[in-house]
């Protein structure tokens, strides 16, 4: 047997060590797991990066998942189309942008079989055709819910059974919709566009946009405030500052948390609604660490927690086995399709820009 010196064998030493420490900062991996200091970068709309829920993935990977959140579907497509793949490798779109990004080639398309929970989705969630293209799947179902009228009970004793309560004189500075071009969606449902094609209030010719505008320009004297974020809309109810919104279910839960007493309602002339999906972005770095977080927010129990966290609701109804009564109630897990036939959901808009610039006018004028 060869004898090894001792300065031999500290230079062996040395070396070993030296390979340890380079392997450790590439990103060593055990038991098959990927541990390290890898970041996933979302871009995704606020709530939807909680440690609540996101916790248990960077744990499982070593993973840190890093948000930034946008306020509009545009707002999305504005920061995608400046940065892309070298910047983000998770979005959130919802349903009126969502065909655009893959028509646009934007988005990377999804090897459902690595889905491992994807046939357990709400069926009419993953068989919608925006988010396909030539056979390929590009976006999985995350989150879905309505665009409720939210209103104070302490101040408003009874539900609103219209829209129209918006521009009642004497809500004066009251009122608060959100600062998005869903506003002219809203206004098309008051004029009873979509009764017959819910697809009409999304493709509204130049004389509908015209009357959409005239109406939102009569609401100005009632709106406090354009809300831009769910947490600022949470203020103005916090604060008192209105008594009626357009808003989410998140704001429902967060504020009355604090004491408050806010219901919502859905008025007769119904209401839209909107489907999130999660996608991976054309040109990832880590495209394959995305496609596990796609996996792993699908399972019920990362579904169930994005629920309490959000109370959105969700698209694994299986989610409904850890969710205590309550929370299945104020998600409609068990009653999905009874409240999908109550939402008229976002469609994409043909001529997007053209809402832009008469939201735009409405809002400067």
């Amino acid at each position: 047997m060869r004898k090894i010196n001792k300065f031999a064998t500290l230079l062996m030493g040395i070396a070993a060590s030296s390979m340890i420490i380079s392997a450790c900062g590439k990103g060593e991996k055990t038991g098959g797991q990927e541990k390290g200091s890898k970041t996933l970068n979302l871009l995704t709309w606020e709530g939807y990066a909680d440690p609540e829920f996101t916790k248990g993935f960077e744990d499982k990977y070593g993973v840190k998942i890093n948000a930034t959140y946008f306020g509009s579907s545009d707002e999305l497509l504005a920061k995608l189309k400046s940065g892309g793949g070298d910047t983000y490798d998770i979005i959130s779109p919802s349903s009126d942008v969502a065909s655009i990004l893959v028509d646009s080639d934007l988005v990377e398309k999804i090897d459902t079989s690595k889905i491992e929970n994807f046939s357990d989705l709400n069926e009419r969630l993953r068989s919608l055709k925006d988010v396909v293209k030539d056979g390929k799947t590009y976006g999985v179902p995350f989150t879905w819910g309505p665009d409720y009228l939210i209103y104070d009970a302490d101040v408003i004793k009874e539900a609103p059974t219209s829209w129209s309560t918006f521009w009642d004189s004497k809500y004066k500075g009251k009122v608060s919709i959100w600062d998005d071009i869903s506003n002219i969606y809203l206004t098309g449902q008051v004029m009873g566009l979509d009764k017959n094609d819910e697809s009409a209030i999304y493709n509204m010719s130049e004389e509908q946009l015209q009357d959409a505008k005239k109406k939102l320009l009569e609401l100005k004297p009632n709106i406090r405030k354009y809300w831009a974020t769910a947490g600022e809309l949470n203020d103005l109810f916090a604060n008192k500052e209105v008594v009626m919104a357009v808003g989410w279910p998140l704001t429902i839960a967060e504020v009355n948390a604090k004491g408050r007493n806010l219901k919502w309602t859905i008025p007769g002339e119904g209401a839209t609604g909107w489907i999130d999906r999660l996608m991976i972005v054309k040109g990832s770095k880590h495209k394959d660490l995305a496609e596990k977080y796609l996996n792993y927010i699908s399972t019920p129990e990362a579904q169930a927690k994005v629920a309490k966290v959000t109370t959105y609701g969700i698209a694994n109804p299986k989610a409904a086995d850890f969710m205590d009564d309550a929370l299945i109630e104020q998600t409609y897990v068990n009653n999905m399709d009874d409240m999908f036939s109550k939402l008229n959901f976002w469609q994409p808009v043909k001529d997007r820009n053209r809402y832009n610039e008469i939201w735009t006018e409405v809002k400067t004028q």
